[in-house]
């Protein structure tokens, strides 16, 4: 998919914080549209789509187990 998005759990990453994961979204939403940045008129569609990613991501890295245990978001 996308090499400069990173893994977000541990053992890859320890410690997250709300702007890795919203790097994360942002670079997945750059590379499904297309766009680096959008043209006006699709800014807050993909802004909203940016916001949405990163909130699932946050979910799932609040919800997976890694060995046993919880892994932080």
């Amino acid at each position: 998919m996308c090499r400069s998005i990173k893994t977000l759990r541990p053992p890859f990453a320890e410690e997250v914080t709300d702007q890795d994961v919203r790097a994360a979204a942002l670079q997945y939403v750059r590379k499904v549209s297309g766009f680096r940045a959008p043209a006006a008129h699709n800014a807050e569609a993909f802004d909203r789509a940016v916001e949405e990613v990163a909130r699932a991501t946050a979910a799932l890295l609040d919800s997976i187990e890694v060995r046993g245990r919880r892994a932080a978001s």
